[in-house]
């Protein structure tokens, strides 16, 4: 195994591992020691999916989140100068794409290390595949303002975009907050804007519906507690 930063990418929710991550994956897993983490108690639970066999006493975790100073994220790198690989894991999905894996990253390629993304779940690109929309320029914007007044102004923003540089806009919000979030939508946004909500993906349960704004008025399932990814297009 080539010495790298490897980014690790991880299940969306409770799926089998072998139904998302090919398993060239758990041969790279097996064959590092030093992680850097968004969450040690869930990468821990990660890696033991990956494999039961897997030491995990013997492993160092270095936890990466926003609290995380630069300097200790520069020196989690030692391991990797001194020539043994290390692995990023998000908390789920694909780290380094809005995440703060992307922070030990960006260090890395300064320092010329070798980087290497494995092939995993994101929900922003499923999404953009399942949606119908634009897939050759879209933009995510990760979490709008909670307040009401700055949310409908940023709506408005993202969805004159749509119409003025053809480019699909893709928002989360958490998982309590979804139907505030659909409501904010369904009435600051035009009556023929398509809007996509895909829910759960590659879990069980997963919903990815397109409509548009005036459709689906009185036909939002409950989606109150699953994580959805949210996309406006024309």
């Amino acid at each position: 195994m080539e010495t790298a930063l490897y980014l690790l990418p991880v299940t969306l929710g409770d799926t089998s591992i072998e139904k998302v991550l090919p398993s060239y994956n758990k041969e790279i897993i097996s064959g590092i020691r030093y992680f850097i983490v968004e969450d040690v108690r869930s990468a821990r639970r990660f890696l033991k999916k990956v494999d039961r066999e897997i030491d995990i006493d013997a492993l160092t975790f270095y936890p990466l989140n926003k609290h995380t100073s630069p300097d200790d994220i520069s020196g989690y790198l030692q391991p990797l100068v001194g020539g043994a690989s290390m692995g990023v894991i998000s908390e789920a999905g694909c780290p380094a794409v809005a995440d703060p894996g992307a922070d030990v990253v960006a260090i890395a390629q300064r320092k010329k290390l070798k980087v290497v993304p494995l092939v995993g779940p994101s929900s922003i690109i499923l999404s953009v595949m399942a949606s119908g929309f634009n897939g050759q320029s879209f933009a995510f914007h990760g979490y709008l303002p909670i307040e009401s007044g700055e949310r409908a102004k940023k709506l408005k923003a993202l969805e004159q975009r749509v119409y003025a540089e053809n480019q699909t806009q893709l928002f989360i919000e958490t998982p309590y907050r979804n139907h505030k979030m659909i409501e904010d939508i369904l009435l600051n946004c035009r009556p023929q804007t398509k809007l996509c909500i895909a829910a759960n993906i590659t879990c069980e349960g997963e919903y990815i519906q397109t409509r548009t704004v005036k459709e689906w008025k009185g036909h939002v399932p409950d989606l109150s507690k699953i994580p959805c990814i949210f996309l406006l297009y024309k």
